[in-house]
């Protein structure tokens, strides 16, 4: 199974891969976004870290999101797929809908057909959206140690178009995306989302 978890900044979904991973007992493969291969960590450092990224444009934004995305898809995740193994993505393409699409207000349209170029029709057969205030997440993100990236110093209204958007996917697609409290405590979420996979696996036999 390939599986993805999203949702804001700080809502805890590192936590919750780690403790899926670690209950699972089947050969997991989890990858982060952006990164994850040489080609996607550069990218990441441009988009988050690097002063150079300070500036850019929405549309270079999501292009080099959607590049990071690209590259990992074949060189990480259709290998583990096809060798049979489990993924787990700390975000996928869901992010870039959510935050280049909602936030940036890029045209959907295009940042779908992006999306769908950028993954070559390999898609998650579940994805929990761990879904927090706006105010939480910014809370949780100013009390982290360390200095703040790109995305991290955003506005309040930032973080509410980004929520806003992961609504809606959780609504146009709920076969795919499930939406789970992330206001709760770490182990009630980590439940829901484990009763939720096992209804799938159930379901697909």
């Amino acid at each position: 199974m390939f599986i993805s978890l999203e949702g804001l900044e700080a809502c805890g979904k590192s936590t919750q891969v780690e403790m899926l991973v670690s209950r699972l007992k089947v050969e997991v493969e989890v990858y982060r976004e952006p990164g994850g291969t040489g080609v996607g960590e550069a990218v990441r450092h441009l988009l988050l870290h690097a002063k150079e990224g300070e500036g850019m444009s929405a549309e270079a934004e999501l292009l080099l999101y959607t590049a990071s995305r690209a590259q990992i898809v074949r060189e990480k995740i259709l290998p583990a797929l096809k060798a049979g193994k489990w993924v787990i993505c700390d975000r996928y393409l869901d992010s870039t809908v959510a935050y280049q699409g909602a936030a940036r207000k890029l045209a959907m349209a295009a940042v779908k057909t992006i999306n769908g170029f950028a993954v070559g029709g390999v898609m998650p057969d579940k994805t929990f959206i761990l879904d927090v205030l706006p105010k939480t997440s910014r809370a949780r993100v100013l009390a982290r140690s360390g200095q703040l990236d790109r995305i991290e110093r955003e506005d309040l209204s930032f973080y509410e178009r980004v929520r806003d958007g992961y609504l809606a996917l959780a609504k146009e697609e709920p076969g795919r995306c499930i939406l789970i409290d992330g206001e709760g405590d770490i182990a009630s979420i980590h439940q829901k989302i484990w009763q939720a996979l096992e209804n799938t696996i159930k379901a697909i036999g």
